[in-house]
């Protein structure tokens, strides 16, 4: 069995043997009779020379196990858990090396189950239905499943390319995907079939470094399921307003015939045809305003300055610009366009935003042409409110047909443009109105 020494029995030994060593070439030394102080110091010259030849042989065992952890060290600075080590008979040294064996296999352990959750999460990102990028501090794509491959038309990988080198097949969506803000858009797919797609985006530290996570999914088929449920709505509506109407009006027409008859009643006549008309008045309005949104004429558009559109507009609204409109001109139906300013900035006074903070600008947009932002501080909208606003019936009109927002998007689709709803920071909306390039 291989003896087991510890390191100060080591040390012990080849401290023994260097006085032994000296001893003897002293001795030797005054046998022949050599000086003393000649004696003394080869004595020492001698014991020296031994203290380090022994120390140098008990030391290269551990000399050998420490450079060994040393590159086991740096291995595991690779990412390179499998090196290990042997033991030496050594007490002190065979300890650390079974404390490094032990680190390593913990080690690779848990970068088994970590790979194998990597290998997890990503099978299920990469099946995922909607599209999901990361992008590091740098704005560039850090990760990409399939879908978003699909929806940037890219067969190779996404990954190392800049946000705004992202190619979309809708303008829409790439602008949506540019402001960063949470937020739902109509655009057009590669089959020119109308999608409706919802962006998320969420800020996190990975590896002490600001990433930002981005969402894209395709809403179509719930919104198809809600349209088909709102325009139900609208139905019921309508058919609840109209016989709600009616009848009274059947009633006040039999009362009506029975004055009429009546020499003695004929003065109630007047009072019941002003409540028969006042009636078919209100049915007549609420009736314009789903027709209002059905036959939506093509726009005319020409070229607009915004700063006296703008200035125009506050004449019958208060709002507060917050700079200067920036392109000064875009090509749109100002007559269209008012009537979107109005209902949106109804709606922020409508939100319970006070007036000071119901603000409007224009700035020039990603891809050219020039959004129309209306801002409130009102009460915003939820997750769901916000994914339906465009719809009928599904924005919490206070006058209780809803067609406010449907009929500004209609309006812009109309020029080649979208609507875009998103939460505002610190509470609030912000709606922003995108018109297209236009060329001379």
């Amino acid at each position: 069995m291989k003896a087991r020494w510890t390191l100060e029995a080591r040390f012990a030994l080849a401290s023994g043997l260097a006085v032994a060593a000296g001893v003897s070439i002293f001795a030797a030394l005054a046998s022949f009779g050599a000086p003393l102080l000649l004696s003394s110091l080869l004595a020492l010259g001698g014991g020296f020379l031994a203290a380090i030849f022994t120390a140098r042989v008990f030391w290269r065992p551990f000399s050998a196990a420490l450079a060994g952890i040393a590159d086991g060290v740096r291995g595991f600075k690779e990412s390179d858990f499998g090196f290990r080590l042997a033991g030496t008979g050594h007490l002190e040294i065979d300890e650390l090396v079974g404390l490094y064996n032990e680190m390593g296999d913990v080690l690779r352990g848990e970068r088994n189950e970590i790979y194998q959750r990597e290998l997890l999460l990503d099978t299920l990102l990469q099946g995922a239905p909607m599209a999901i990028l990361l992008f590091n501090p740098l704005d560039r794509v850090s990760y990409a499943n399939t879908a978003a491959r699909r929806l940037f038309a890219r067969v190779g990988r996404l990954e190392g390319l800049l946000r705004a080198d992202l190619g979309c097949q809708d303008a829409a969506v790439r602008a949506a995907l540019l402001a960063g803000a949470d937020t739902t858009v109509a655009a057009r797919n590669a089959a020119g079939e109308e999608e409706t797609y919802r962006l998320v985006f969420r800020t996190f530290q990975l590896n002490a470094h600001p990433h930002t996570l981005a969402v894209v999914e395709v809403l179509t088929r719930d919104v198809r399921r809600q349209e088909l449920s709102a325009w139900r709505k609208v139905i019921r509506v309508v058919s609840h307003e109209v016989n709600n109407s009616l009848a009274p009006v059947s009633s006040l027409v039999h009362s009506a015939r029975l004055a009429a008859r009546s020499p003695g009643r004929a003065a109630l006549l007047g009072d019941i045809l002003a409540t028969i008309e006042e009636r078919v008045r209100h049915l007549s309005r609420f009736l314009e305003g789903y027709a209002t949104l059905a036959r939506l004429p093509n726009p005319r558009p020409e070229r607009v300055a915004w700063a006296p559109f703008l200035e125009s507009v506050s004449r019958a609204v208060s709002f507060r610009v917050t700079a200067p409109p920036e392109p000064s001109e875009s090509l749109f139906d100002p007559a269209q366009v008012q009537q979107v300013l109005l209902n949106l900035l109804k709606n922020a006074a409508e939100a319970g935003s006070p007036e000071h903070e119901i603000s409007v600008c224009v700035e020039p947009g990603p891809l050219g042409g020039s959004l129309l932002r209306v801002m409130d501080r009102g009460s915003g909208m939820d997750e769901d409110t916000l994914r339906l606003s465009t719809l009928p019936l599904s924005a919490g009109d206070r006058g209780g047909r809803g067609l406010g927002l449907p009929l500004c998007a209609e309006i812009l689709a109309a020029h080649g443009g979208d609507l875009l709803v998103s939460p505002r920071a610190g509470g609030g909306t912000v709606v922003t109105c995108r018109f297209p390039p236009w060329k001379d």
